[in-house]
C-alpha cells in the first residue's frame, strides 16, 4: 500500500460542520416522522392498519432514527476523548469517514437490510424539504470524510495494530479496560484455540471454560455483591460479552443465560426467592435458561399457549416450547406460562422459576413430564438448541415469580432494555471477529505478488468493517450507559441490537469475501463466523420486529 495523505477536516471545523449538519438531520427527521405519523393516523391515533400497509416507511423510521443517534454518538465520542486527550489520528478517522458514510446514507438511501432500502422520498418528503433540510456543511463532510485518501491512511493506521487490539480508543475508563484485558487474555488461552472445532463437532463447551467464567466472575457481573455479585453495570457486562463473543458467541452467550435470569428475579422475584437463587448464579452453581418461545407463535408472545394449573401447592405445566438455549445442562429454567386461560394476550401469563435436574446427551431430561429433542443449527453452538415438551410436568407454587400470578409478561418486559443492550454486545464481538480474521488473511495471503491487503477493494472492506463497528460501540455503549443510569433506554438499547446485527452479518459477509473460496471451506474460522452472525438478526427480538417497536414507540410519542 503507497503512503496516503489524509484529507480530513481540521477537529474544530469537523465538529462544528458536525453539529450544524446534526440538527438539520434531526429537523429531517422531525420531517418524516410528522409526515408518517400523519399517513398511518386515524382519529387521532396511530391505526394498526395504516401502520402495517405502510410498513416499509415505517421501519425506515427506525432506521433513520438509529442513524440519527449513531450521529450524536459519534460527536460526542469527538468531545469526551478531546477533553482525555485521548482523540488521535484513528479515531479522528473513524469518526469523520463514519460521519460522511453516514450522512450519505440518510440523504440516498440507508440499508435495512441488503435488499431493502429506505430512502427520504419514503416517508413523503420531497425534493423541496429535502433540500431545504441540506446545508453546505452536509455535502463538506461528506467529501472531505469518506474519501479515497482518508480510508488508505486509516488501513495503513489498522494494518499497524496489534492482532489482539481494538481499532480506535474505546472512551472507557481503566477499571473496564482492564476487564476487558481479563477476557481477552481467558478467550485467548482457552477459547479461541478451541472454538472451531467445538463447532464443527457441534460439542459442548467444557464444563471446565465454564467454571473458568464462574471464577472470573461472568455470571455475578451484574448481580449486587449483598447477593454474592460484583454489582457492577451494564457497561461492565458490554465489555465482557463483546470480548467472549470475540472469540466465540457460544462462549459469550452463556454470561447472558445468567444475566437475563439473574435480572428477572431481581427486578420481579419475591425476597425470598432473590435470597435463594441469585447467590447460585453468581458463582456459577445454578446454570439457567430461558424458556419463553413456542413454536407457532416466535415473536408473538401474547399468543402463547403453554398452561399451568396449580394443585394443592403446585403447578402442573402443559405444552411445548422450542428454540431454547443450553437446556440440558441448565439446573433453572425461567418458564413463560399462561396462569390464566380466560385472560386472553398477555394478562394472563406468568414466570415460573422451574428447577431441573441436570442432563446429559443420552439422557438430556431426566424429569418427570419434561421431554425434548435437539435442533440442529447452522451456526450459534456450543450449548445447543432444544424443543421441549411438558406434560404434567410439576413446579412448586412458591416457585411462581414474585408470587403473583398474571405479571410474567411484564417481568420480561422489564429484563428486555437489557437482553437487547447485551445482544447488541454479542454482536461487536462476532463483527470485531470477522474483521480479525479478514485482516489477518488479507495481511498474509499473496496474490500477483503482493499482500491481498494491498488492493483498495480489500482494505476497504476492512476500513468499512472497522467504522460499521465503531459507530454501533458507541451507540451500544450509551445505551448501557443510559441504563445504569436509571434512564429509561428501550429505544436506545433496540437501536444498538438494529445496528449492531446488520454490522455483524455485514462484517461476516466481507471477512469471507476477503478468504475467497477458502472462505467456504468449513476449515477456515471464518465459514463460523458468517453462521453465528446470522442468527443475530433473529433472536432477541428479529430485525424486523425490532424496528416494529422502535417506530411504534416513536410514532406514538
Amino acid at each position: 500500500m503507497t503512503a496516503a495523505v489524509a484529507t480530513k477536516l481540521a477537529a474544530a471545523d469537523w465538529t462544528s460542520d458536525a453539529k450544524e449538519a446534526l440538527a438539520a438531520v434531526e429537523a429531517l427527521y422531525q420531517d418524516a416522522l410528522a409526515s408518517l405519523r400523519a399517513r398511518v393516523s386515524r382519529d387521532g391515533k396511530i391505526a394498526n392498519d395504516l401502520f402495517e400497509a405502510d410498513q416499509h416507511a415505517a421501519h425506515g423510521l427506525a432506521w433513520l432514527a438509529t442513524y440519527v443517534q449513531g450521529l450524536r454518538e459519534l460527536i460526542d465520542y469527538a468531545e469526551r476523548l478531546s477533553a482525555e486527550g485521548a482523540y488521535g489520528e484513528t479515531e479522528e478517522l473513524l469518526n469523520q469517514i463514519g460521519f460522511a458514510e453516514f450522512l450519505a446514507q440518510v440523504y440516498g438511501g440507508i440499508p435495512m437490510s441488503q435488499g431493502e432500502i429506505v430512502r427520504l422520498t419514503d416517508f413523503g418528503l420531497t425534493s423541496q424539504q429535502i433540500a431545504a433540510r441540506r446545508p453546505t456543511c452536509v455535502d463538506r463532510l461528506i467529501l472531505s470524510g469518506n474519501t479515497p485518501a482518508n480510508r488508505a491512511r486509516l488501513a495503513e493506521l489498522i494494518d499497524h495494530h496489534a492482532a489482539a487490539e481494538t481499532i480506535g480508543a474505546s472512551g472507557l475508563d481503566e477499571t473496564l479496560e482492564a476487564i476487558r484485558s481479563e477476557m481477552r487474555k481467558f478467550a485467548a488461552d482457552n477459547v479461541v484455540p478451541h472454538a472451531h472445532e467445538w463447532h464443527l463437532k457441534n460439542d459442548y463447551i467444557p464444563l471446565e471454560v465454564i467454571s473458568g467464567l464462574a471464577e472470573l466472575g461472568v455470571f455475578g457481573l451484574t448481580i449486587p455483591e449483598e447477593y454474592g455479585g460484583s454489582g457492577m453495570g451494564k457497561i461492565a457486562m458490554c465489555v465482557v460479552s463483546e470480548e467472549l463473543s470475540r472469540a466465540y458467541i457460544g462462549v459469550g452467550s452463556l454470561g447472558t443465560r445468567s444475566e437475563i435470569a439473574g435480572e428477572l428475579i431481581l427486578v420481579g422475584g419475591t425476597q425470598a426467592q432473590k435470597e435463594k437463587y441469585l447467590p447460585q448464579i453468581a458463582v456459577g452453581e445454578i446454570l439457567p435458561t430461558a424458556v419463553f418461545t413456542e413454536p407457532n407463535n416466535g415473536s408473538d408472545l401474547a399468543g402463547l399457549r403453554t398452561r399451568a394449573t396449580q394443585e394443592d401447592g403446585v403447578y402442573k405445566v402443559f405444552g411445548n416450547k422450542t428454540w431454547i438455549t443450553h437446556p440440558v445442562r441448565a439446573d433453572l429454567m425461567t418458564l413463560l406460562v399462561r396462569t390464566n386461560p380466560g385472560e386472553k394476550g398477555y394478562k394472563g401469563l406468568s414466570m415460573l422459576l422451574a428447577e431441573k435436574p441436570r442432563g446429559t446427551d443420552s439422557d438430556p431430561f431426566p424429569a418427570k413430564g419434561m421431554t425434548g429433542g435437539e435442533i440442529e443449527v447452522l451456526g450459534y453452538r456450543g450449548m445447543k438448541e432444544f424443543e421441549i415438551g411438558f406434560d404434567n410436568f410439576e413446579v412448586p407454587a412458591e416457585n411462581l415469580l414474585g408470587g403473583e400470578e398474571g405479571k410474567g409478561f411484564k417481568q420480561l418486559m422489564e429484563t428486555f432494555e437489557s437482553a437487547r443492550i447485551q445482544t447488541a454486545a454479542r454482536a461487536l464481538g462476532v463483527a470485531q471477529c470477522a474483521l480479525d480474521l479478514g485482516l489477518r488473511y488479507a495481511k498474509e495471503r499473496i496474490q500477483f505478488g503482493k499482500p491481498l491487503f494491498s488492493f483498495p477493494r480489500v482494505f476497504n472492506k476492512i476500513v468499512s468493517m472497522a467504522i460499521e463497528i465503531h459507530i454501533a460501540r458507541q451507540i451500544t455503549y450509551f445505551a448501557a450507559r443510559e441504563k445504569d443510569e436509571g434512564k429509561r433506554c428501550d429505544l436506545e438499547a433496540g437501536m444498538a441490537k438494529l445496528l449492531g446485527a446488520r454490522v455483524a452479518w455485514a462484517a461476516a459477509d466481507n471477512a469471507l469475501q476477503i478468504h475467497g473460496g477458502n472462505g467456504f471451506a468449513l476449515e477456515y474460522p471464518v465459514s463460523r463466523v458468517l453462521c453465528d452472525a446470522r442468527i443475530l438478526n433473529i433472536f432477541e427480538g428479529a430485525a424486523e420486529i425490532q424496528a416494529q417497536v422502535i417506530a411504534r414507540r416513536l410514532l406514538e410519542g
